[in-house]
C-alpha cells in the first residue's frame, strides 16, 4: 500500500510539475508606428513590424529586443532559438532597409521600435526597468547606436539612460560600411562619425556588453573596433563595459555568445531588482 501511494505521489507530482511550465505566447506583425506615420508611407506599413513572445502568466519578466543581422540590406525579424524558453520576453524587429531607404532612417526605425516596447511592455506583464537591447551585426550596430546617442530615443521620449543593458554581437563600432557605401566610400576605409557609435561614447551610458568573433577570423576588423569603443568608454568613465572576444569563431558567433547574452541579462536583472527591493 506504501508503495502504492509513494507512487502515485511520484507520478502525481510529475504531472504537477508539467502543469507548471511556463507557457509562451507570440503577437506577430505589430506596427510600432503609429497609424498617420503608417499611411503615409506604404514601406513602413510592411516593413516596421515586429513579433513578441513571452512568459504568459509571468509577471515583471525581462525583455531583450533583437535586432536582426544582414548588413542594413537583408533579413528578418526572428526569436533566436538559444533565447527561448528562458523565462525572458524577446522582441524580434524589423526595420527599413537599404537600398529603399538610406542613414539614417535604420536608426530612427530602431529607436521607435524601443519605444513602443518601453510604452507597452506591461501590458504583457514585462517590467520597463528590465528591457535590454541586442542584436547581431548590422543588429549590434543598431543597439549601440540607440543606445550611445541618445537623440534617438530622446525624439520618441524615451531616456537612453533608461536601457537595462545594451548587449551588441559583433556590431560596427565605427559608421556602418552600408553607411559608408551609401556615399561611395570603401569598406576597408574606416569613417568615425555621428553615425558612428564610437563617436557617442559616454559615462553614463547603460551597462554595455560587446561580444566579437576570433580577431583573426571576424569580418574586417569587427574585433578591434570593440576594442577601441571598449578602451574608450573605459577612458571616458564608463564602468560597466565588457568586452568577449571568441576564440575560434568569425563572424557568425552568435550561437556561443547566447550563454553570455542571457547571463548578462540574469545578473543585471537580479542587480536592478535588488535595487528595487
Amino acid at each position: 500500500m506504501k508503495k502504492i501511494l509513494l507512487l502515485f505521489f511520484i507520478v502525481g507530482n510529475g504531472f504537477f510539475l508539467c502543469a507548471q511550465k511556463t507557457v509562451y505566447h507570440i503577437i506577430s506583425n505589430i506596427s510600432y508606428y503609429n497609424d498617420s506615420i503608417n499611411k503615409s508611407d506604404k514601406y513602413i506599413a510592411e516593413q516596421c513590424k515586429l513579433d513578441i513572445y513571452f512568459p504568459e502568466k509571468s509577471k515583471n519578466f525581462a525583455t531583450i529586443v533583437w535586432f536582426h543581422g544582414g548588413g542594413l540590406t537583408s533579413g528578418n525579424k526572428e526569436f533566436p532559438e538559444a533565447l527561448k524558453d528562458k523565462g525572458v520576453c524577446i522582441v524580434a524587429v524589423n526595420y527599413r532597409l537599404s537600398p529603399k531607404v538610406k542613414s539614417p532612417k535604420y536608426i530612427e526605425d530602431a529607436a521607435a521600435s524601443v519605444a513602443w516596447v518601453f510604452k507597452n511592455i506591461n501590458k504583457y506583464g514585462g517590467d520597463s526597468v528590465l528591457i535590454f537591447i541586442s542584436g547581431h551585426s548590422a543588429g549590434g550596430y543598431l543597439t549601440l547606436m540607440t543606445g550611445l546617442d541618445k537623440k534617438w530615443l530622446n525624439a520618441c521620449g524615451i531616456d537612453a539612460n533608461s536601457i537595462a543593458g545594451l548587449i551588441s554581437l559583433s556590431g560596427q563600432a565605427i559608421t556602418h560600411f552600408t553607411i559608408r557605401a551609401e556615399r561611395g566610400i570603401s569598406d576597408t576605409q574606416p569613417v568615425v562619425d555621428e553615425l558612428a557609435p564610437l563617436f557617442h561614447v559616454r559615462a553614463d551610458a547603460s551597462p554595455l556588453l560587446l561580444i566579437t568573433g576570433d580577431r583573426e577570423l571576424e569580418l574586417l576588423g569587427r574585433y578591434e573596433e570593440n576594442a577601441y569603443l571598449a578602451r574608450m568608454m573605459k577612458l571616458a568613465g564608463h564602468k560597466y563595459t565588457k568586452l568577449y572576444e571568441l576564440d575560434g569563431y568569425g563572424h557568425n558567433m552568435i550561437e556561443p555568445a547566447f550563454p553570455l547574452l542571457l547571463d548578462a541579462v540574469f545578473q543585471r536583472t537580479k542587480e536592478i531588482k535588488h535595487i528595487k527591493e
